[in-house]
């Protein structure tokens, strides 16, 4: 059965998952089709992925060289009620789950867990709640405002990762442990002042010693946002938009022309998506301070 769980409600990306899990290009567990609103506490496991979609979390923590024994929860609540492209419902779309993340997360205590949403002003709003739920159960939370092409991706997909670390859980180092709301709060901040360094996107050195949370309409001439010349995505191709504009994606992949098999699972796949080898550098940023490592780049 494997000691990992994955909960995806929509079948074809459950069955994409299954097929990725065999390939060996993520971790092997119990893949669960059902709603998060009918998964008991009972019925978790210690490393367990909700939303998990194609498995891009579970890819994004072996990228990172997180251990395959430590327990760890991840997930990616539904962003469509707080996207700028979608019915701005917010907290009153059916499809905002997570108070039904945040009663398993209360009965079964998992000592950390990453997660991401949309960068937009009511995702912001968002995350400003689900911290404040979190540390009124004792946890600590950090999060930083990253895009993909900070590590290379020829596209912008600005999210906000976050993460949450039981502060029952006390260790020697003190990053993350035993300080309450207050430690949640100097983690967060350490957190977006790594966020500049991660993005390396041009930026002026006045906004990256202000310690903002880099955005990529801020890179200049140059930057990534100009050249693939290296990483993932060396051998994509170029899609020409409605736009008049040309986006790279996966080789092979082209999910809006004509006559690919499964071309609408695929695109929702791809759509709903985390970007791994983003959250993978956010991964290992949150190890380093834990174990009291200076900040540094992480983008390599």
């Amino acid at each position: 059965m494997g000691r990992v769980f994955y909960n995806e409600n929509d079948p074809k990306t459950a069955a994409w998952l299954g097929g990725l899990a065999k390939r060996n290009l993520i971790e092997s567990g119990t893949i669960d089709t059902r709603s998060i609103t009918d998964i008991q506490p009972g019925e978790c496991h210690p490393t367990s992925h909700f939303f998990a979609g194609i498995g891009g979390w579970s890819y994004a923590l072996r990228l990172a060289g997180w251990p395959t024994d430590r327990p760890v929860w991840t997930g990616s609540c539904p962003c469509q009620p707080f996207s700028v492209a979608g019915k701005h419902a917010g907290t009153d779309d059916p499809r905002h789950l997570w108070p039904a993340w945040l009663t398993l997360i209360r009965e079964c205590r998992p000592a950390t867990i990453f997660g991401e949403q949309v960068a937009s002003r009511a995702g912001r709003e968002w995350l400003a709640g689900v911290r404040a739920d979190l540390e009124a159960l004792g946890y600590a939370v950090g999060a930083a405002d990253l895009c993909a092409a900070g590590v290379g991706a020829p596209h912008i997909r600005q999210r906000l990762f976050w993460v949450a670390d039981d502060c029952r859980m006390g260790d020697a180092t003190g990053i993350g442990h035993g300080g309450g709301p207050e430690n949640g709060i100097g983690f967060s901040a350490e957190m977006s002042g790594k966020g500049c360094e991660i993005g390396r996107m041009g930026a002026t050195d006045a906004a990256r010693s202000q310690g903002r949370s880099l955005r990529c309409d801020e890179a200049g001439e140059g930057s990534q946002l100009d050249s693939v010349s290296s990483g993932a995505w060396n051998d994509s191709d170029l899609l020409p938009c409605a736009d008049r504009k040309s986006r790279r994606v996966e080789s092979g992949t082209f999910p809006l022309a004509h006559g690919v098999p499964a071309r609408v699972g695929r695109l929702r796949g791809y759509g709903n998506a985390i970007v791994p080898q983003v959250a993978a550098v956010f991964v290992r940023a949150f190890m380093e301070a834990e174990r009291g490592a200076p900040p540094g780049i992480y983008g390599s």
